[in-house]
């Protein structure tokens, strides 16, 4: 029966159950990217086991030049990873050993493979909300570069996508800004949260060792150990919350990248891309495709997927560790991947751009955006409630439908066939560059408040 199933199975799982084993079991193919923060808290955790007595001080200076040398080994390609040895704590302890001999496994001492790999995958993942503020940054600046070219620049505004009303590039450039900076709060936010250290944790339970668990989370840049052993180990919150906020801001990204697939086309004429972040068409000379723009759109499904799938993999686990969580890793490090590549693409995508500012003002002024602007005056100059003044304005904008114009290229007779006491001074509001200046509540589109968002944030980034 085994042997059928080996056949069934096929390839590389013919050799049978101990090559299946080996390879469900192995973590190294992925989990050798926490080279670095492994080899960290191992330093770390050898400095403290010297300096409480635990080890001479003579075996912690050989661990830590050893470790030295294989973290040399790994950076520079040369390190032979094996499948055999599972994981990269087994790695770098069998090549340690090697380096250095009876040293080495004293290093272990007070610590399980348990507490280290919540360490290192913690310290991973803080690194990687680091990298994360950097490239949100850049993103965020790029956006203020674009609003404050086009601060007075008028565009439609859309709801349902739909023209509503002028609005101008500045300011939709800068809503997006507050959508980034609040993803870098979230960021930012979950990077404390995370950094108190498991180390020390030990297997679940802690241990006999008078360790000093203060002393390695110092060491590794934490504000504090972790006061639950249970919790240490069967933690992976901060995972969760990385892939969280990665979630909210893929999101962001998506709708960016949305706007420009729309934008791009020659249906809107809004943006003229950079040859950078366009294609051609194999077949169709005259196509500049939004690729990079689609790409981004799509790759943030498995930013998605990343989050939903350790979720699952954590809501049926009890306390504390169990195999299940080896699949944390691989999830956080594709989102991650993929985030980063978004965060370059899309930022290129942005610097590059060149908006089409008389496209933009001839769309602005099509489809009765400033509507509103002349219910508001009626109310604020006829006195009409806004109800009635709502359905004036509703007949003008069925007079012009009839006509086949635009609210502006009505007659005053037109107008005042709809309503006598409306004077000529209406046409002051029914051009989109009064429209827009007229928005001067705080957060409004007028080119004076966009100037001062733009200000703030730039001083804000310093």
């Amino acid at each position: 029966m085994t042997k059928t199933a080996n056949t069934m199975w096929g390839g590389r799982f013919a050799a049978g159950p101990d090559a299946i084993m080996e390879a469900i079991n192995a973590s190294i193919g992925f989990d050798q990217r926490l080279a670095a923060q492994d080899i960290a808290g191992s330093r770390a955790h050898a400095a403290m086991l010297a300096a409480q007595g635990i080890i001479t001080d003579k075996d912690a200076e050989a661990i830590r030049e050893g470790l030295l040398t294989v973290l040399s080994e790994i950076e520079t390609g040369e390190f032979p990873f094996s499948t055999a040895l599972e994981d990269i704590h087994m790695n770098v302890e069998a090549r340690l050993k090697e380096i250095v001999g009876e040293p080495a496994g004293r290093l272990h001492t007070a610590r399980s493979r348990n507490d280290q790999v919540a360490v290192d995958f913690r310290l991973w993942v803080r690194d990687q909300c680091d990298a994360v503020d950097t490239a949100l940054k850049a993103l965020i600046e790029a956006l203020i570069g674009q609003a404050e070219q086009g601060a007075d620049w008028v565009m439609p505004g859309f709801t349902h996508l739909q023209t509503a009303q002028p609005v101008t590039w500045g300011h939709h450039m800068m809503a997006y800004v507050e959508m980034f900076a609040r993803d870098r709060s979230r960021f930012a936010d979950a990077r404390r949260r995370m950094n108190l250290s498991p180390l020390g944790a030990a297997a679940l339970a802690g241990t006999s060792f008078l360790i000093d668990r203060h002393a390695t989370a110092e060491a590794l840049g934490f504000d504090g150990p972790m006061p639950n052993s249970l919790d240490a180990v069967s933690d992976r919150d901060f995972a969760l919350e990385f892939l969280a906020a990665s979630s909210i801001c893929a999101m962001h990204m998506s709708r960016l990248a949305e706007e420009l697939v729309i934008w791009s086309s020659a249906q809107f004429r809004f943006v003229k891309m950079s040859d950078r972040w366009s294609t051609g068409s194999s077949i169709m000379p005259q196509k500049r495709n939004p690729d990079a723009a689609e790409l981004i759109r799509a790759k943030i499904g498995r930013i998605f997927g990343a989050n939903v799938a350790l979720m699952t993999v954590m809501k049926g686990l009890p306390l504390t560790y169990s195999k299940d969580m080896q699949e944390d890793k691989e999830q956080v490090f594709d989102a991650a991947d993929n985030l980063m590549l978004a965060f370059a693409a899309l930022t290129g995508m942005v610097g590059d751009m060149s908006a089409q500012p008389e496209n933009l003002k001839i769309a602005a002024a099509s489809g009765f955006s400033t509507a509103t602007d002349l219910a508001d005056w009626l109310v604020r100059e006829l006195g009409l409630p806004f109800r009635d003044a709502h359905h004036v304005t509703g007949s003008l904008v069925a007079l012009a439908e009839g006509k086949g114009v635009d609210l502006p290229d009505l007659s005053l007779d037109d107008i005042q066939s709809v309503h006598a006491e409306i004077t000529e001074a209406v046409f002051e509001v029914l051009g989109v560059e009064n429209s827009v200046a007229s928005r001067t509540s705080f957060g409004g589109t007028a080119p004076s408040e966009v100037r001062k968002q733009i200000a703030a944030w730039k001083e804000h980034l310093g």
